[in-house]
C-alpha cells in the first residue's frame, strides 16, 4: 500500500471513530433531556372504546369529535346571553370512559377561555351512564346519572345544595344536537331551562 493509502484508511478509520462517539453522545444527551411532562396526556387519549363495553359505547360514543358550539344562558327574567366555544368528545382510559371538554372563547382582549370537563363512564350490565363533572375555576364538582330516554339522553343529579339538575341531549343528529340545563326547586314538579347550547359538528379537513 501506497504512503498516501495508508493515510487515508487512517484518516476513514479516525473519522468513522469520531461519528460513533458522536452519535453516541448525541442520544445521551437526547435521553437525558427527553421531555416527559406530557406523557400523562398521551397515556390518557384511546383510538376506541373498550371491547367490554359493547352496543352500551354508542350511545355517547356518536359525539367523538369536534363540535362548535353556540351557547345560551337563560337568567330568570328571560333575557339570555350568548357565548361561543367548543366542545370535544374523545374515549380515554384504554376506552372506558369518555371525556368531554366544554370549552368558551374569550369576551374580550385580556379575558381567558373558560373550561370545564366530564368523565363518563358505562355500566355494561345496565347500560347506567355516570358523569363526574369538573369545573375547577367555579369550584364545582357533581356526580350525574342516567342514560336513554326515548330519542334523548338524559342525566340527573343534584347541586352541593340540593337543587336537582337535569341535564340532556336533544335533538340528536349526526351533525348536531342541543344540550340542555335545567334546575328544579320543588322536588321535580317543575323545572326551569337556564342553559341551551346549540352544537354543530366541525367538519374535517385535509392535511
Amino acid at each position: 500500500m501506497t504512503p498516501f493509502g495508508d493515510v487515508f484508511r487512517r484518516l476513514a478509520f479516525a473519522a468513522t471513530g469520531a461519528a460513533a462517539c458522536a452519535c453516541a453522545h448525541n442520544a445521551a444527551t437526547t435521553s437525558a433531556t427527553l421531555d416527559h411532562s406530557r406523557d400523562m396526556v398521551s397515556v390518557l387519549a384511546a383510538q376506541a372504546p373498550h371491547p367490554s363495553l359493547g352496543h352500551q359505547a354508542d350511545l355517547f360514543g356518536r359525539f367523538v369529535g369536534t363540535w362548535d358550539a353556540d351557547y345560551s344562558f337563560i337568567a330568570e327574567n328571560g333575557s339570555i346571553r350568548h357565548k361561543r366555544g367548543e366542545v370535544l368528545f374523545g374515549w380515554v382510559l384504554d376506552g372506558h370512559a369518555l371525556q368531554d371538554i366544554f370549552m368558551s372563547y374569550p369576551d374580550s382582549a385580556g379575558d381567558e377561555r373558560k373550561f370545564v370537563a366530564g368523565m363518563r363512564w358505562v355500566d355494561p350490565k345496565t347500560g347506567r351512564w355516570t358523569l363526574a363533572f369538573v369545573a375547577p375555576t367555579f369550584d364545582v364538582v357533581l356526580r350525574m346519572e342516567g342514560g336513554a330516554e326515548g330519542d334523548r339522553i338524559v342525566l340527573h343529579g343534584k347541586d352541593s345544595t340540593g337543587v336537582l339538575l337535569r341535564w340532556s341531549f336533544n335533538d340528536i343528529q349526526p351533525a348536531s344536537f342541543v344540550w340542555r340545563g335545567e334546575t328544579s326547586h320543588d322536588g321535580g314538579k317543575t323545572w326551569r331551562l337556564e342553559e341551551e347550547h346549540h352544537m354543530t359538528r366541525r367538519a374535517e379537513t385535509s392535511r
